[in-house]
C-alpha cells in the first residue's frame, strides 16, 4: 500500500435497528480487516446471547451498555484499509436524544451513510440525519437501503424508497447523493455484487467508498494558516530562528510567496516551509507545517496567515452562527463563555437567540433558550477580533466550539454563517 493513499473519513446513520453497526461489521469482516481474536471473541458473545449467527454488530458497538440494550449510544470509531484507500469510521447513534454525537463525528466527515430499512422506508430520523449531514457540510451522502433481503429484493420498493429521498434531499440542497441496495446481514452489495439483486447495476458499498472523490472537498483556492505555535529555540545554534508551526487549512503556499498575517495586516514573504522530514518548496492543506518569514514581525498562537485571494476571510468581533448545543447545562444568556475558534480562544458573550430549529421537520421556531441537543441560530460577541470564513467556504475556519470556562467543558459547536 503506498504511503500517499487517500483517506476517507465517513459515518453511519439512520434509525435505530436499521443495521448501521451490522453494515460496519459486515464491511470490515468481508474486506478481511479484521483480526482472528476479534472474530472469536464476537462469535462467543453471539453463543452465549443464544444467536445462531455471528453478531457483527458487535464488532462496533463496544460499551456495556449498548451491548445490554442492542442500541448504538456512543459514537463507535473503527480504522481500516484496502489497496486503494485508508478509511476512518464513525459509527453513530440513531436516537434523537445523541443528536450531538452525530455532530461531533459528522463534522470532520466527507462522506455519511444514511440507512433505510427498506420494509419502513424514509422516517424522521432519516430527514433529521439528513439535515445534520447538510448543516455540518459533509460533501458526499450515500443512501444504503439495507435489508433488502426482508422485501425480497424488491428493484420497486428500492424505487419507491430513492424516489421519497431525493425529493426531501432536494430541499436541503446536498450536493452528491447515491444509492445503493443491500443486505448487511447477508453481504449483499457490500463488498461482493449482490445475485439477488441482478438489476442493479451500480457499485457496490466498498466500490463507492473507494472511488469518491475527496480532493474538491477541501478549499484549494484559499490559502489558510491557523498558527498554533511560535517556534524560538533557545540554543545557541539556532537563537535567531523563529518559525510558526501549523496546519494549512486551506489553499497552498510555496517559498517566495507574500502572506499577510491577521488581524495586524502584517506582510512578509515566506523564507522557508519545513516539515517533518525536511524542507519543501510548496506545501498545501491539509499538511502540517512550520513557516519562516522574510521578515521579523509580532505573530502569535492564534494569528492567520493568508494571500491575496479572490476571498478574504473577515476580522470582525461579531458574527452569526448555526449552533448545536452539546452540554445538560441549558445555554445562559447572561454569562460569558470561551470561544476556540481554530487554535485562538477567546471570551464571548451571546447576544441573540433568533431562532430554533426543529431538526425532525426542519421548522423554525422561537426560542428562548437552548438545551441539549438543540440547534438555533444564534448571534455571537467576541471580546477580540477573530479571522473567519462562512462555515460553506471553509469548514476548518467557519467552525467553532464554546467551552464553559467554570467547568471547562465543551458545550456548543457551531458553523459561522
Amino acid at each position: 500500500m503506498s504511503t500517499n493513499t487517500q483517506l476517507l473519513r465517513f459515518i453511519t446513520a439512520g434509525s435505530v435497528d436499521d443495521g448501521k453497526s451490522t453494515l460496519i461489521g459486515r464491511l470490515l469482516y468481508d474486506s478481511k480487516s479484521i483480526f482472528e481474536d476479534q472474530y472469536s471473541a464476537i462469535s462467543k458473545s453471539s453463543e452465549k446471547r443464544g444467536q445462531s449467527s455471528v453478531d457483527l454488530s458487535l464488532l462496533t458497538d463496544g460499551l456495556q451498555a449498548e451491548r445490554e440494550q442492542g442500541i448504538t449510544i456512543d459514537v463507535a470509531y473503527r480504522y481500516f484499509a484496502t489497496p486503494k484507500r485508508k478509511f476512518i469510521i464513525g459509527d453513530t447513534p440513531g436516537h434523537e436524544q445523541y443528536t450531538r454525537n452525530m455532530v461531533t463525528a459528522a463534522s470532520t466527515a466527507n462522506l455519511a451513510i444514511i440507512l433505510v430499512d427498506a420494509r419502513r422506508g424514509v422516517l424522521t430520523q432519516t430527514r433529521r440525519h439528513s439535515y445534520l449531514a447538510s448543516l455540518l457540510g459533509v460533501p458526499h451522502v450515500v443512501l444504503a437501503v439495507n435489508k433488502m433481503d426482508m422485501v425480497d429484493y424488491s428493484k420497486q420498493r428500492f424505487e419507491e424508497i430513492i424516489g421519497e429521498y431525493k425529493r426531501f434531499a432536494a430541499q436541503l440542497d446536498l450536493p452528491d447523493v447515491h444509492c445503493v441496495p443491500l443486505s448487511a446481514l447477508n453481504g449483499d452489495n457490500v463488498v461482493e455484487k449482490s445475485d439477488a439483486m441482478d438489476w442493479y447495476i451500480g457499485p457496490t458499498l466498498l466500490e463507492l467508498l473507494e472511488s469518491i472523490e475527496v480532493d474538491r472537498d477541501v478549499n484549494t483556492a484559499d490559502f489558510r494558516f491557523p498558527v498554533q505555535w511560535v517556534c524560538r529555540p533557545q540554543t545557541d545554534e539556532y537563537h535567531d530562528f523563529r518559525g510558526f508551526a501549523g496546519r494549512i487549512e486551506a489553499g497552498e503556499v510555496s517559498v517566495g510567496d507574500k502572506v499577510t498575517v491577521l488581524p495586524s495586516g502584517r506582510t512578509s514573504r515566506v523564507k522557508q516551509i519545513y516539515t517533518y522530514d525536511g524542507g519543501l518548496q510548496t506545501a498545501f492543506a491539509p499538511q502540517s507545517v512550520m513557516l519562516t518569514l522574510e521578515d521579523e514581525i509580532d505573530i502569535s498562537r492564534g494569528d492567520m496567515f493568508i494571500k491575496a485571494n479572490a476571498h478574504l476571510p473577515k476580522v470582525q468581533k461579531e458574527f452569526e452562527a448555526n449552533l448545536c448545543w452539546l452540554s445538560e447545562t441549558p445555554l445562559d444568556m447572561n454569562r460569558k463563555y470561551l470561544v476556540k475558534h481554530t487554535a485562538c480562544m477567546v471570551k464571548s458573550l451571546f447576544a441573540r437567540l433568533d431562532y430554533g430549529v426543529d431538526v425532525n421537520t426542519l421548522e423554525k421556531h422561537a426560542a428562548d433558550k437552548l438545551n441539549m441537543n438543540d440547534i438555533a441560530r444564534v448571534g455571537i460577541r467576541v471580546q477580540q477580533p477573530l479571522v473567519f470564513d462562512s462555515y460553506d467556504n471553509d469548514r476548518a475556519t467557519g467552525s467553532f466550539i464554546v467551552i464553559d470556562e467554570a467547568s471547562n467543558n465543551t458545550v456548543a459547536a457551531g458553523m459561522i454563517i
